[in-house]
């Protein structure tokens, strides 16, 4: 690892859609790599880029595509466990806690999840809708692909 290279890791979504992390990582820093990568991932769950349930690349995979030694991958996810930002399960693999800690992004999406659900469920309400067909619509746009709000 010489000088700063961007990385692209794949990664897949809860959503199951293919996405892709964008770590920085500079060879020439005073800065471990394993902290380097520990910060970044840390600041994409306090964003909500990895968003809670998240399933952090395999080691492996992240050791390949950033040129680092697995070892050192291993050690930033350990690292982001003893911080409360993930949780290692086994051979299932390291993945993004429900509630990280200090997040207020997080916080503040729930409070507007809540206001957004009201808001439905008043509009359902006012159309006169039954509880039942509003969830089947609700399900039905949550399964359109993330490309924006349907017409």
């Amino acid at each position: 690892m010489v000088g700063y290279v961007p990385k692209i890791v794949p990664w897949i979504s809860p959503r199951g859609r293919d996405r892709r992390l964008v770590l920085r990582l500079d060879g020439t820093s005073t800065i471990p790599p394993f902290e380097q990568l520990r910060a970044q991932l840390a600041v994409m769950v306090a964003t909500g880029l990895l968003e809670p349930g998240s399933r952090l690349p395999p080691i492996r995979s992240m050791a390949e595509h950033c040129d680092l030694a697995p070892g050192t991958v291993a050690r930033a996810y350990r690292e982001l466990e003893l911080d409360g930002v993930a949780e290692g399960r086994g051979r299932s693999g390291t993945f993004v806690v429900d509630e990280p800690p200090e997040s207020a992004q997080l916080d503040e999406r729930r409070r507007q999840v809540d206001l957004a659900a009201g808001e439905f469920a008043f509009r359902m309400r006012q159309l006169g809708v039954s509880p039942p067909t509003a969830i089947d619509a609700i399900q039905a746009a949550l399964a359109q692909p993330e490309d924006g709000p349907i017409g």
